[in-house]
């Protein structure tokens, strides 16, 4: 049997439209920030004014116009809050999918002994969802969204849950187990090449400011702009690497592909029926964003 995102409720997918959709707006609206300080930055190094009459400047008004279009787009972020929907609608989506998860294949606290699997789903998904609610979450049931009230257990969520327990591993371990540890892998890979290029980026920037303020030192030439310009770039290359969290995911992301491994391989070889539904449990928790969030702090 096969298991994909597709079988999961409405309301996963809702939150996570909302959650790219937010990501979005929060990294463009700081990757345009960043680039209109270096524009700013760049306009103010031109030695050409692009004088119109005796006083006026172009090139001066286009630079108050990059810096007037920073303050404009951040107050815009801080009004849509952007990053913190981003956030809250991402650990929304995560929990909805690791709960439908554990409920498919008999995970705790949904074993094979619950008495009532779907009534104890729906009360721990809800009591989940009203903690995220509490700190700003907007639940898409209550704008009206007619299709995201739909049923919380989907079909293919009770035919999983209905097979037999190798069905069940087979399924867990390969489509999910399995796909979360390619998943992190992969961003661990994105991460370092993103580190390199960064890095590199900002050294080579570095090195050419160290080389005008050199020049300058020895008055071979006093132009200050150039170095004041590639200043400006470099601090905007780290500020980006910074936020993008790169080097902190690294560590992260390869940590828990490692425990990822150490469970897949306890799955295939030693855990029993038994064993299975804290097995999952586990799982569930070590690819929660709460457990990457966790890891990026103690390993930043």
């Amino acid at each position: 049997m096969v298991f994909r995102n597709a079988d999961l409720p409405v309301l996963f997918h809702r939150t996570d439209e909302t959650a790219i959709s937010r990501q979005r707006q929060a990294i463009n609206g700081t990757r345009l920030q960043l680039l209109l300080l270096v524009l700013g930055s760049a306009l103010a190094a031109l030695p050409w004014r692009g004088r119109i009459g005796d006083s006026f400047q172009l090139v001066g008004l286009l630079g108050a116009l990059a810096y007037a279009g920073v303050l404009v787009v951040s107050f815009r972020g801080s009004r849509n809050r952007a990053k913190s929907h981003w956030q809250l609608n991402r650990s929304a989506a995560e929990f909805i999918r690791s709960m439908c998860w554990r409920y498919a294949v008999h995970g705790a606290p949904f074993d094979s002994n619950s008495p009532d699997a779907d009534r104890l789903f729906v009360e721990r998904l809800e009591e989940g969802l009203q903690e995220l609610r509490k700190v700003g979450w907007v639940d898409p049931r209550e704008n009206g969204e007619s299709a995201a009230s739909a049923e919380l257990i989907t079909t293919p969520m009770r035919l999983l849950r209905e097979k037999a327990f190798s069905v069940r591993k087979e399924t867990y371990v390969r489509d999910r187990l399995i796909e979360q540890r390619n998943w992190y892998h992969r961003r661990a890979e994105i991460s370092r090449r993103a580190t390199a290029l960064w890095t590199v980026t900002i050294g080579l920037l570095t090195v050419l400011a160290l080389l005008f303020g050199t020049l300058r030192t020895f008055s071979v030439t006093d132009s200050a702009e150039p170095a004041g310009l590639l200043s400006a770039a470099a601090a905007a290359c780290l500020a980006w690497s910074e936020i993008r969290r790169h080097q902190p995911l690294i560590a992260a992301h390869s940590l828990v592909e490692e425990d990822l491994a150490a469970i897949h391989i306890a799955m295939e070889t030693s855990v029993t029926e038994q064993q299975w539904p804290s097995a999952v449990y586990e799982t569930e928790r070590i690819v929660s964003p709460q457990h990457t969030d966790w890891l990026v702090q103690h390993r930043s």
